[in-house]
């Protein structure tokens, strides 16, 4: 997996985010989200925090910055596989604005589940500030 991210790193369309708790000895991560951009979509490829951070926005603030800097490079679809029993983060995209797209029958394994694919569409702000 470093391998994979390490090529992520070097491709243009590559972009990792990083939360960083700035401590007063060292700096601690607690949490990171890997994005692939290919032309006008990308993929939210992986969503992780640290559990002594959890539901306090890491993730959130996460996703929108990603959010962010997807759009202003032109992105205009975002899209993330999530485990149908994961209801905590289904909850967090949900409220971000993804929807639910389609199915993936047996998408993870150990343990085998399936998998939702979720969509976020994004719209540069001018786009919004016209609309009825």
């Amino acid at each position: 997996m470093e391998s994979d991210y390490s090529r992520l790193t070097s491709n243009l369309g590559g972009m990792i985010l990083v939360a960083v708790l700035d401590t007063a000895t060292t700096p601690k991560v607690v949490g990171f989200a890997v994005f692939h951009r290919i032309i006008d979509e990308a993929e939210l490829s992986n969503l992780a925090v640290d559990p002594d951070h959890q539901h306090q926005g890491v993730g959130r603030v996460l996703v929108e910055e990603g959010r962010k800097r997807l759009l202003e490079a032109g992105v205009r679809r975002v899209y993330l596989e999530v485990r149908v029993s994961n209801k905590n983060a289904q909850g967090l995209y949900y409220s971000l604005g993804f929807g639910l797209h389609s199915l993936r029958k047996d998408y993870y394994r150990n343990p085998n589940e399936d998998a939702y694919v979720l969509c976020l569409t994004l719209f540069p702000p001018e786009v919004l500030s016209t609309a009825p």
